[in-house]
């Protein structure tokens, strides 16, 4: 077996030619990572994310455009939102952590916000991982960390993440700190988004916890994050501390459980690209080359989910019709064979799902029988 070295650059080398020579690369983020370890069973977008290839540009070059982003005065709005909780060195954003999540320390004054700036990802990321060993081996004092670069191992290849912010308490240990533009009414804010923002915050601890690890004295990555919103319907901010103890083991678990890279490209057939310069026959044959395992929740996660749709659609597979109903269906995978089973034309009879289709439509047949109303004569 080849020195790791030697694997590592012969699968950047792999990657970049499925992604194509004049492609530039897209890092993966935090919430890409969360809608990944979503559906870890989906080999096209464990390959297309592990190349950096923009899955955006893809499925607009398969005529399948996604409708993902914001738009642009959203964008506007939540940077003027996060420039107006760092003001001042971060005083409001460490008044709020102090206020949600340590209140026995003492209040921040004069904070330490140490400058990150490196070359390239990876001195930021260890540039990060320096300030953090600084912070924590000086206690006594708050640190702010303003967009810190931390890197997660994902499939066997680096993701380099940039959460809003992190903060060191005076005990040492370590909170993350999300900065949303959707408002907390009343002190609550959607469920979904907050849902969100706690799964793609337990990824950056996931990050966080690798860091702590290669320290000598690990320093504790806090589980309950500071999630920071406007207040009501005004510009200003308050936070909410948001538990991510079950985001993180769901995330690391299907984190795991994803197939390592390298062996989704050794699989692939010779000279196969993803470049959305390629002709959109030749494109598409590529794309194909990958099994997806698409679910109607990949509408919401995932930019290549129209195209994917399309061809559980063209297949008449039952994966369209969600996760839980196909979990359900045991060895049937298309809605034909759905339908003939429940119709007793096909199926082992013996098999719990068939049983369950012939009861069931057995059921139905007799509830429509008893309801149909009598046609009167037509005179």
């Amino acid at each position: 077996m080849p020195p790791p070295r030697t694997r590592e650059r012969a699968l950047r080398h792999r990657l970049a030619e499925l992604r194509g020579p004049e492609v530039q690369p897209r890092a993966l983020d935090a919430r890409a990572l969360a809608a990944l370890a979503a559906n870890p069973g989906c080999r096209r977008r464990a390959i297309l994310d592990g190349a950096g290839v923009d899955k955006a540009v893809l499925a607009d070059a398969l005529g399948a455009p996604s409708v993902f982003g914001q738009s642009q005065f959203a964008l506007v709005r939540g940077n003027a939102f996060e420039a107006k909780v760092k003001a001042d060195g971060g005083t409001e954003l460490l008044r709020l952590a102090h206020e949600k999540l340590d209140r026995g320390a003492e209040p921040p004054a004069g904070a330490r916000v140490p400058d990150l700036t490196a070359q390239g990802p990876r001195g930021r990321t260890a540039r990060t991982e320096l300030a953090l060993r600084e912070a924590t081996e000086a206690p006594g004092a708050w640190t702010l960390l303003d967009h810190p670069m931390l890197a997660l191992d994902v499939a066997g290849s680096p993701a380099f993440l940039e959460p809003d912010a992190v903060v060191v308490h005076p005990d040492g240990s370590w909170t993350v700190v999300e900065i949303k533009s959707f408002p907390m009414l009343d002190g609550a804010a959607d469920p979904a988004k907050v849902g969100a923002a706690a799964r793609q915050a337990a990824v950056y601890v996931l990050a966080l916890e690798q860091v702590a690890a290669r320290l000598e004295s690990a320093p504790r990555v806090r589980h309950r994050i500071l999630l920071v919103c406007p207040k009501d319907f005004s510009n200003l901010p308050t936070a909410s501390a948001v538990d991510v103890r079950r985001q993180r083991a769901v995330t690391a678990r299907q984190l795991e459980r994803l197939t390592r890279i390298e062996e989704i490209a050794d699989a692939l057939p010779e000279g196969t690209c993803f470049s959305p310069r390629l002709p959109a026959e030749r494109l598409a044959e590529a794309v194909e080359s990958v099994p997806a395992t698409y679910a109607p929740e990949c509408l919401s996660a995932c930019e290549l989910a129209f195209h994917c749709r399309d061809r559980a659609r063209a297949r008449d597979m039952v994966t369209r019709l969600g996760r839980p109903v196909r979990a359900e269906l045991g060895g049937l995978t298309t809605i034909g064979e759905v339908l003939a089973a429940a119709r007793g034309e096909a199926g082992d009879p013996d098999d719990p799902a068939v049983a369950a289709l012939r009861r069931a439509a057995a059921l139905r047949a007799e509830a429509l029988g008893a309801a149909a109303p009598e046609v009167a004569p037509c005179r």
